[in-house]
């Protein structure tokens, strides 16, 4: 199962955050702390504060020396800086991850509450691997990433996806998701009516899980007074109460994160809009039965969720950031 602790990517950041804090209420400036441990570089400081490196222990503990931290902030701190070294035994925790992926695994693991809105795409956490295979081969269609080793190979990436949702029948410390889907994303051009089926199946069952919401928005319901969200997004609440809680918008091609609190406020505000203007729980899941029934009588024998060949033929390129989740 993936681990129930935030990412270490997660821990650098907080790491990061506490220390600063603890640096601005002693008076120092970033120049006086560099010189009084004796670092040799300048920019080792503003790494650890920003969480861009992997903090060394003896690092953290001269900081918080020469700050004055109590020992039980000192021993809260040294525990986190331990987290946020061991990314190798944190990966371990999954079968595949994809670089893309990983972004996404790193926020959702330690959550406590997860809401995510898409107009068009059925969340990564909820595909099938067949629905997942599709999105897969459309991104394939919008150019090429020399970069990214894992941009042809299909079955790595829907692994990804498939370790990611391993966080919703966790256990007992399984994050509460709440999603919200525009009727669009389980439209005809979403896939072949027999991957669409596969998909509408599955979500049926992680209805019925005591930690998971599904709503979906039909077509011509208005929200609010006529608001039109503009695009997908994600909130990320976490188990601890002092990690941030982070937005996730994405934009197409490229996506953006915030922890920005009048931001985050606005999204939650929008999401709350969006649930009331959708179909609650009980009738979401009538509306998924009888979606199921529609697209049995349309749909052929699936190749698609469990061959490795299974959308139409595109042309080669890249995993574009477009369908990623």
């Amino acid at each position: 199962m993936p681990p129930a602790s935030p990412s270490p990517i997660l821990r650098r950041r907080r790491l990061g955050t506490e220390l600063r804090r603890l640096r601005e209420a002693a008076g120092l400036t970033g120049d006086q702390v560099i010189e009084r441990i004796g670092w040799a570089s300048a920019s080792k400081l503003s790494r650890l504060e920003n969480g861009r490196s992997r903090p060394d222990p003896q690092d953290v503990r001269d900081l918080l020396d020469l700050y004055g931290a109590d020992e039980a902030l000192r021993e809260e701190l040294l525990g986190i800086t331990q987290e946020a070294g061991d990314m190798r035994g944190w990966l371990r925790s999954f079968p595949a991850m994809t670089p893309q992926q990983r972004g996404f695994a790193e926020l959702e693991a330690g959550c406590a509450e997860i809401s995510e809105y898409n107009p068009v795409l059925v969340p990564g956490l909820l595909q099938t691997p067949g629905y997942a295979r599709v999105r897969i081969a459309s991104a394939r269609q919008v150019g090429e990433d020399a970069g990214d080793p894992d941009a042809d190979d299909t079955e790595t990436q829907v692994q990804a996806r498939l370790a990611r949702q391993k966080l919703l029948t966790r256990g007992t410390d399984a994050p509460r998701y709440t999603v919200v889907l525009e009727e669009a994303a389980l439209g005809g051009r979403a896939g072949p009516p027999e991957v669409l089926r596969e998909q509408v199946i599955q979500l049926c069952e992680l209805a019925m899980l005591p930690n998971v919401t599904l709503h979906v928005l039909p077509r011509d319901t208005p929200i609010g007074e006529w608001y039109l969200p503009p695009t997908a997004f994600s909130l990320y609440r976490f188990a601890d109460p002092l990690d941030p809680e982070t937005l996730a918008i994405e934009g197409g091609f490229t996506d953006v994160m915030s922890t920005e609190a009048n931001t985050l406020n606005r999204y939650k505000v929008v999401f709350e809009w969006l649930c009331t203007a959708a179909l609650s729980a009980s009738d979401t899941l009538s509306w998924l039965i009888e979606a199921t029934g529609r697209l049995t009588e349309t749909a052929a024998p699936s190749t698609v969720a469990f061959g490795p060949a299974t959308a139409p033929v595109q042309r080669r390129g890249r995993s574009g950031r477009l369908t990623e989740r």
